[in-house]
């Protein structure tokens, strides 16, 4: 089925018993048992719960995987995946990472004897990016907030042929526009949170896999740790999955008229889009994504000061964290969601102090350019 069907319709049925079309919301922590350990197969909500494996299995079905694990958030899902690491066991990360990401990779499992090493994968050849004895290779593609567009299939290739487990942090593009398992990845994520859900009010993350063997040890951590999202949670994600296609079409649309505005905009330095023509890395974008969704990344030709001025400056784009609701939003990098990442770190990367990362929504375009026009006029008054 194509993924607009899928959305729909992938991984769930009615409810067997009343015939419900959508997943009940099981509001229960522990089940009933007709014996001592003799149960129906679900013991404790932290191990099982119905509507969880409802997203679970929708959100496989997307990702043309065979299992999908889902967590409380899209950190928890990642914390999930380096559990699975030992002290000495070396990462390679794409330079270019959610700041979230960054610190929990530098402040908190480094701590515990993991190595990490950042690259840019589109400057380093596969063969040099990704070494012998690295036990896991960690892409953003696209990256957050660059849009840098990584080759998965390059990349997976290489980290097979030395016993490297590949991740795909696919929260930007969503399995509508691009599917990595299919290119080779091992693992894909998701901050459900973002395009997922698509209503900015529900957090959860979700790591999809075609290994059962893989699964099953997600599943382990998933349980032993227990950062597992609620039902609610997982019903209202269900919910959001159900209009996904028809959203991200929307967002694209919306995002490719922004770009082109901003493109001959005399106080626009640089826009970054990873489907349009003028992106540095639109071939190999285009030969492994079908589209992309609502993101865009454009730099000021200002200071910090002005790029906050003209953040403060919109009436539709909602100064805000986080992306891929409905509704637009707007932050500054810098200041904001990779204010964790040292300045000198973010000069090295190339987030400078004017860059303006925006989560384009499915308002009419007229109205978002114009807010846009008006913001850039106060913040250059």
């Amino acid at each position: 089925m194509k993924p607009e069907t899928l959305a729909i319709h992938g991984g769930q049925s009615p409810e067997p018993v009343t015939g419900a079309v959508m997943p009940p919301v099981f509001q229960t922590s522990t089940y009933a048992q007709k014996g001592v350990a003799k149960h129906t197969g679900y013991e404790y909500a932290r191990t099982q719960n119905p509507t969880r494996e409802k997203l679970e299995a929708a959100m496989a079905s997307l990702e043309g995987g065979t299992d999908g694990v889902s967590f409380g958030s899209g950190c928890a899902a990642t914390s999930a995946i380096q559990h699975m690491l030992d002290a000495g066991d070396r990462v390679v990360s794409g330079d270019d990472i959610y700041g979230g990401t960054w610190r929990l990779f530098t402040k908190v499992f480094a701590r515990q004897g993991v190595h990490y090493d950042f690259v840019d994968f589109t400057r380093v050849a596969p063969e040099d990016a990704i070494p012998e004895g690295t036990k896991l290779v960690w892409l953003e593609s696209p990256t957050n907030p660059l849009l840098k567009v990584a080759d998965i299939r390059a990349l997976s290739a290489r980290a097979k042929q030395i016993g490297a487990l590949v991740v795909v942090d696919n929260t930007f593009a969503t399995p509508i526009f691009q599917r990595p398992l299919e290119l080779g990845a091992d693992m894909v994520l998701h901050s459900t949170t973002k395009y997922i859900g698509g209503h900015s009010d529900v957090v959860g993350g979700t790591v999809v896999t075609g290994d059962p063997k893989l699964a099953e040890d997600l599943r382990f951590i998933q349980n032993s740790v227990g950062a597992v999202p609620g039902p609610w949670d997982t019903w209202l994600t269900l919910r959001g999955i159900k209009t996904l296609a028809v959203r991200m079409q929307r967002h694209q649309e919306n995002a490719r008229a922004l770009v082109d505005w901003l493109l001959a905009h005399d106080r626009i330095a640089r826009v970054w889009y990873p489907t349009h023509e003028s992106h540095p890395h639109y071939a190999v974008a285009t030969s492994q994504m079908s589209g992309f969704g609502g993101m865009v990344s454009f730099e000021l030709d200002a200071d910090l000061a002005t790029a906050e001025r003209f953040c403060e400056s919109t009436r539709l784009f909602t100064l805000a964290e986080s992306l891929g609701g409905v509704e637009s939003l707007i932050e500054l990098p810098a200041a904001m969601t990779h204010a964790s990442v040292p300045p000198e770190v973010r000069a090295e990367i190339g987030i400078a102090d004017g860059l303006v990362r925006a989560s384009v929504g499915i308002e009419h375009i007229d109205d978002l350019v114009e807010d846009i026009d008006q913001a850039l006029a106060r913040a250059f008054g």
